[in-house]
């Protein structure tokens, strides 16, 4: 009977192992701001990396020395107590955030992405695109003038690939031995009537 036992992942590790996959996974988190994983894994490391974070905040000796049990590099350590604390700073919780990316193709278990939530990649990536937004309203594309006779049409349409790259693609591709083909023998019956 599994009485009480609700909630509790084990991943098939004992308990050093375990220990040790969370400590490696919120490193890497920190560190990194965006790992794929399995979605348990994820669900657990939740909870785990937000405690760190919560401890980053604090600024203490003795929170430093807490956070330094769940996190393997020192340098990370610093990232948390440094960058991280301040930018969660009027955060009260809900640091990351879980995006599902589909099946791993060898066990079918669900992937994820867990990622830090207003992360630097995200910041960098919102002024591009509104610096692109801006470029295409000031300037619309031209469009290039229907042609009228055959001639023009055929200098305006992009031209094929090479058939030679297309049989090169198809000469690299590694080959499959042909099977032998076997000829049946008719039945004699069929061949009385």
């Amino acid at each position: 009977m599994r009485h009480l036992k609700a909630g509790v992942r084990r991943f098939g590790r004992d308990q050093g192992h375990r220990k040790a996959l969370f400590r490696n996974l919120v490193t890497a988190l920190i560190a990194r701001e965006r790992i794929r994983t399995t979605l348990a894994k994820a669900k657990e490391l939740r909870s785990k990396v937000e405690k760190v974070i919560t401890l980053g905040k604090k600024g203490t000796v003795h929170a430093r020395r807490l956070a330094l049990r769940h996190v393997a590099k020192r340098e990370t350590l610093k990232k948390l107590f440094g960058p991280l604390s301040e930018r969660y700073a009027a955060r009260n919780g809900g640091y990351t955030r879980i995006i599902r990316i589909g099946q791993r193709h060898g066990d079918d278990a669900p992937m994820v992405f867990i990622e830090l939530v207003d992360r630097e990649a995200e910041k960098k990536a919102e002024p591009a695109e509104k610096v692109k937004g801006k470029e295409a309203k000031a300037a619309p594309a031209k469009k290039a003038p229907k042609a009228g006779n055959k001639e023009e049409k055929g200098k305006t349409k992009k031209a094929a690939p090479a058939k030679e790259t297309v049989k090169k693609a198809k000469e690299d591709a590694p080959r499959k031995p042909k099977a032998k083909k076997t000829e049946t023998k008719p039945d004699k019956k069929k061949e009385e009537k």
